[in-house]
């Protein structure tokens, strides 16, 4: 999807970026704020504009992708069938527009061309218990971790939130950096730690039988620490450093974090601007909709003065849906993409038999597209605790099933305002941070394809100038 790159904007250019979302999310406030699910039951399609309803009805979901989206095959031309109306073309373009492009700035090597599961950018221990998309993600925001740590004079990294520690595993044992690793599960701290002799072990093993791969230190696995963060106090145990024979006191610390959920990203944005000792930071976030307010959003005085700043937590679950991934879905018009159709009319049927139940979680049906619909609708209400054999209203059913190309059209609408929302978010923490008197930047470093939250907020107490673009290349 087009965008604006976030690297370069000057602090003026952020400031009226924001101005800009506030009014457009405003503007549209009632298609973000709408649930999917009460499609049918609220009626939708009825609040869209009667001139979109004519240009999108009909629309089979590759055109959606193609022409709501934007985001064509290549060589794929995009053909209107009608004349749009200026207001839904106006939607389009100021999406692509105002949000940042999550498109990194160099052409990445296909690390999974050979084999779709094994990346071909780390050596077989380091892909061992590691799925596809974590290969690829461990990998980039090490390198860039381990960059920003030459650049900065960091002696150790922190990395926080680190679950089974695969990324603290590659940044200690792949690519020499001193880790702490901070984990607030017991059970995954310990998984860590296992998975850390293991590969120690395998790596040993590779180095005796290939002897002339020498190496110029010893190997430290991660000093893990069990501890669960406060989002709203410091952490002493984030700030001590790892001590190490010969080591002078005192560390200058990175924080990191891989997709830190919720708070905790801005937790870390706390630490980096009140603690002397952190002197770098890189952190990509996610689980927007676990932010709280005020804590979590907005950070920045800046922000925080705008009219229609508020971010409610519909918006927030928007922002955290994967925009390729569902365009891939689109042009593929699969059976799976009936999903939410089904769910929709399972919700009028659910209001019918009780009114008070509105949107109730629904565990995954499995297969859903080799059901009918009635079909699912049973299996449904027998998730919510209802009789699954209660008289239905086959022909109301197949009328909400006809409609099923608007609902994946109206689900397109929201997705196309969603990256919005997180280009809100990530720009009040850069301004934050500026206003604390910080560099910072957002990079795209991730393949949006393999992790759709993908930009790095990369901050530094030094200014760093061009050398920020040294982070976002791709090593060799």
């Amino acid at each position: 999807m087009p965008g604006v790159s976030a690297r370069g904007l000057s602090h003026e250019e952020r400031r009226q970026l924001a101005m800009k979302l506030t009014r457009v999310l405003t503007l549209y406030r009632s298609i973000l704020d709408a649930y999917i699910i009460e499609f049918f039951t609220d009626n939708l399609w009825a609040t869209l504009p009667r001139s979109w309803q004519e240009a999108l009805d009909g629309l089979e979901p590759p055109q959606l992708a193609t022409l709501l989206l934007g985001m064509p095959r290549d060589g794929e031309v995009a053909r209107y069938r009608s004349v749009w109306p200026l207001t839904l073309l106006a939607l389009k373009s100021t999406a692509y527009a105002l949000a940042f492009t999550r498109t990194p700035g160099f052409q990445t090597p296909s690390e999974f061309l050979e084999n779709p599961s094994q990346s071909s950018r780390l050596t077989a221990p380091f892909r061992k218990h590691v799925r596809p998309k974590k290969q690829h993600e461990i990998r980039r925001l090490g390198e860039l971790v381990k960059k920003l740590s030459d650049l900065t004079g960091c002696t150790q990294v922190v990395d926080v939130g680190s679950g089974q520690g695969h990324l603290s595993r590659f940044m200690s044992l792949g690519l020499g950096l001193t880790v702490k690793s901070i984990e607030g599960d017991q059970r995954l701290v310990e998984r860590a730690q296992r998975l850390d002799q293991e590969l120690l072990q395998a790596l040993e093993k590779e180095e005796r039988r290939n002897p002339q791969v020498g190496r110029s230190s010893p190997r430290h696995c991660p000093h893990h620490v069990v501890r669960w963060i406060d989002p709203m106090a410091l952490c002493e145990e984030l700030l001590l450093p790892v001590e190490k024979p010969g080591q002078s006191p005192g560390a200058r610390l990175l924080l990191t974090g891989l997709h830190a959920c919720g708070d905790l990203s801005a937790t870390l944005l706390r630490h980096f601007c009140l603690c002397p000792e952190v002197a770098a930071l890189a952190s990509v976030g996610c689980c927007y909709m676990k932010l709280s307010d005020p804590g979590g959003y907005p950070l920045s005085q800046w922000v925080s003065g705008l009219p229609g700043h508020a971010l409610p937590y519909r918006l927030r679950e928007g922002a955290c849906h994967a925009l390729e991934e569902y365009v891939e879905r689109l042009r593929e018009a699969g059976p799976g993409l009936r999903t939410h159709c089904y769910r929709a009319a399972l919700e009028t049927v659910i209001r019918r038999a009780r009114p008070e139940l509105r949107r109730p979680g629904v565990q995954g049906i499995p297969r859903v597209h080799e059901l009918k619909i009635e079909e699912y609708v049973q299996r449904g209400l027998q998730r919510v605790g209802l009789d699954p054999q209660m008289p239905l209203d086959l022909a109301a059913l197949r009328a909400h099933q006809a409609q099923e190309n608007r609902v994946v059209a109206f689900f397109s609408l929201a997705l196309l305002l969603a990256p919005l929302v997180e280009t809100l978010i990530l720009l009040d923490r850069l301004l934050y941070l500026q206003e604390q008197g910080f560099h910072a930047e957002l990079l795209p470093i991730f393949s949006p394809e393999l992790s759709p939250r993908n930009l790095v907020l990369v901050a530094t107490k030094m200014p760093l100038g061009q050398a920020f673009s040294v982070l976002e290349t791709e090593d060799s």
